[in-house]
């Protein structure tokens, strides 16, 4: 039997939610242990401070779950989102899996497949884009990454704060992917297929140039995935069943 590919993305696991929590936990003791490689397209936590995070118990024990799947022989693979874009070799080598670049470009089965988070497409929103930018870059990284915890706590609760607000006065509209974004990712990569979170808007494409998958978010014990077996693509919520967008 065809073992799956599995992908998610936007978990946003804290203490603050168990039920999501014991979701993930059971996800991976049940489906991603049955799996040929599962995907985790960023904002798997709803923060990261550094890979320090993982001297606490709950993320630690998080971690060392997701490695229990090499047991399985299940490969895993973590892409960076806009909340935990400060993965390091630690983390990896804790929860055993790879980190790959935003966007990856992979051929399974066949298939053409970009993986991305998605907040890079959000090209309308100025403000996040400039965030963006300055979050990867590799000197604003150190600096941050040699700061004490307890001020990268107090620092990491600001922006979020911040953030928040400045959503709720935000057109939702420009928190979206745009058409252009879509379209430039496709002519560097034409005749493919795009998966991709962050948007929270589960749903699959169609285009003239390719297809576009948008992975669910989870929240509250719901969530979903996107299977791959041979060429066939579907999403699925966590029971298994057929996810329903609308």
């Amino acid at each position: 039997m065809t073992r799956p590919t599995l992908f998610i993305s936007d978990l946003h696991l804290s203490p603050a939610d168990p039920a999501t929590v014991a979701a993930f936990r059971a996800f991976l003791h049940t489906t991603a242990s049955h799996a040929a490689a599962l995907y985790i397209l960023g904002d798997l936590f709803e923060y990261w401070l550094g890979d320090d995070q993982l001297d606490d118990e709950f993320y630690g024990d998080l971690a060392h779950e997701i490695a229990a799947l090499k047991q399985h022989d299940v490969a895993v693979y973590f892409m960076a989102g806009n909340r935990d874009f400060l993965p390091g070799s630690r983390f990896a080598r804790q929860a055993k899996l790879q980190i790959i670049n935003d966007p990856t470009l992979l051929t399974l089965n066949g298939l053409q497949l970009v993986l991305a988070h998605g907040d890079a497409y959000c090209t309308e929103d100025v403000g996040y884009q400039r965030w963006r930018k300055i979050s990867r870059n590799r000197l604003f990284q150190w600096i941050w990454l040699n700061l004490p915890r307890r001020i990268r706590s107090k620092e990491a609760d600001k922006i979020r704060a911040r953030s928040k607000t400045m959503n709720q006065h935000k057109p939702k509209a420009i928190m979206d992917v745009t058409e252009a974004a879509i379209a430039a990712e496709f002519a560097k990569y034409p005749s493919s297929v795009l998966i991709h979170g962050h948007t929270h808007k589960p749903f699959t494409h169609q285009y003239p140039y390719g297809q576009r998958w948008v992975l669910p978010d989870w929240h509250h014990g719901q969530g979903g995935y996107l299977q791959i077996i041979e060429q066939h693509m579907s999403l699925h919520q966590l029971d298994g069943s057929a996810w329903q967008t609308h």
